[in-house]
């Protein structure tokens, strides 16, 4: 990977585009910094120091927003309505034929569901950023600091208003941003700002299990973490780039004087083809019930069995709830993206066949069959990363942003790879050479 990146400084066009990239990357990390107007900055940061390490909802939010979310700053959403939107739009694409039929328009459809996509970004930034200033206000974004009700200290509509407006041209600057980093740089800009987000996390969290560790003044703990942060690096690019591939046999046809076909080729399934969405998918899902038993008021029976059990991350009904989201998750969401009976069918128009298998529907059958095969242990391996971060709670007192979480881990290895693929294939174009010299 350093070899890449090195031989790619040295190639004059891919220079520019990294130089770029990090250009932005640069821009984009400025803005995490800046304070919102309407903020008491002073308040925010001693509210900081002293809040509550598990926040739940927002501490998934806040590392996508690599910490901009709680500093309550111009990028506190950061590229999480984005992310959101595309993927509503990616389930509705199965569920509203327009935009099936979008889909398959090539690339005038693809821009005509990115136009979508950002105009749904924009709806959403301003929900979520109403609903961070309302709870900013409320002193609910910090409970138990004894200035959270002080963060806001004009609450006047006027107030509110410009501190949404602003949220949300921060969240329409990093979504252009990302744009102009897949135009112009370097990999997907989208993921790039994803990848870069989480990443500026890491430092303080390690630093957070060295002060809070107790064997060696916390340098045990520390080089453990390290040790098992590796581990899990390995064993999910290892995960990441399995692949079941099934052969695939085209028959020869012959087209006037010319022969056509005759080629042999295999369909890619990953282990892991959901990715990383069904763990946000799940984490999302458990966090909706803490977040309305604490805007609710009274001390109902639900409400005290939900704040009992469904806010801890080391509860045992948490675990198995979380886990057994994400095994859900993974199969709905792999069931929603691939269809066996489009891919039989596709195959069958120009004539493929998998060898010892007919075309058409007993294709279709197979295809299904391997994929739920092989779904079973991708569901399986992404619960047992996500629960990671349950483990360092228990066993070095981590918050739920433990550096090497499963969530974290997931994003910044696929980002990573698909970055230093997309390097190595544009350095092998440069450096091709063709037949004749």
């Amino acid at each position: 990977m350093l070899t890449a990146f090195a031989r790619a400084f040295r190639t004059p066009d891919l220079r520019k585009k990294l130089l770029f990239t990090l250009g932005i990357i640069v821009v984009y990390r400025v803005g995490t910094h800046i304070p919102i107007p309407g903020v008491d900055y002073k308040n925010v940061q001693s509210c900081m120091n002293l809040a509550d390490s598990n926040r739940g909802l927002f501490s998934l939010i806040n590392m996508f927003s690599g910490g901009a979310l709680l500093q309550i700053t111009v990028f506190a959403l950061g590229i999480m309505p984005y992310i959101t939107a595309s993927i509503i739009l990616q389930l509705l694409t199965v569920v509203i034929p327009r935009l099936e039929a979008l889909k398959k328009e090539g690339q005038a459809g693809t821009a005509k569901i990115t136009q979508y996509t950002r105009y749904l970004t924009v709806a959403l930034a301003i929900l979520q950023g109403t609903g961070l200033v309302a709870t900013a206000r409320s002193g609910a974004l910090f409970s138990g600091c004894p200035v959270a009700n002080q963060i806001v200290p004009d609450q006047s509509i006027f107030t509110t208003i410009t501190m949404v407006v602003t949220m949300t041209a921060g969240t329409c600057v990093v979504m252009w941003l990302g744009e102009l980093i897949t135009d112009r740089g370097i990999g997907n800009g989208m993921s790039i700002l994803m990848f870069i987000s989480i990443a500026a996390t890491f430092p303080s969290a390690l630093w957070t299990v060295k002060l809070q560790g107790k064997l060696a003044d916390g340098w045990i703990e520390f080089g453990t973490v390290i040790l098992v942060g590796l581990f899990m690096v390995g064993l999910v690019v290892f995960v990441e780039q399995a692949q079941r591939r099934i052969p695939v046999q085209y028959a020869k046809r012959m087209i006037g004087r010319r022969s056509y076909g005759g080629t042999s080729t295999y369909i890619p399934l990953k282990v892991n083809q959901a990715g990383v969405i069904p763990v946000i998918f799940a984490s999302s899902l458990l966090y909706i019930p803490s977040l309305v038993a604490q805007f609710s008021k009274g001390n109902s029976g639900w409400k005290t069995w939900v704040t009992d059990n469904l806010t801890k991350g080391d509860h045992p009904i948490y675990i198995t709830l979380y886990f057994l989201l994400i095994v859900f998750f993974a199969f709905f969401y792999v069931a929603i993206s691939f269809n066996p009976e489009e891919v039989a069918d596709n195959m069958k128009k120009y004539g493929g066949f998998i060898p010892g298998i007919r075309a058409g529907r007993p294709t279709a059958e197979y295809l299904s069959y391997v994929l739920n095969r092989i779904t079973w242990p991708g569901s399986l391996y992404l619960g047992i990363i996500a629960l990671v971060p349950t483990v360092a709670l228990v066993g070095f007192n981590a918050n739920q942003n433990f550096p090497f979480g499963g969530t974290s881990i997931l994003i910044i290895v696929g980002v990573g790879l698909e970055t230093v693929k997309q390097i190595e294939s544009q350095l092998q174009q440069r450096n091709y050479e063709g037949f004749l010299r």
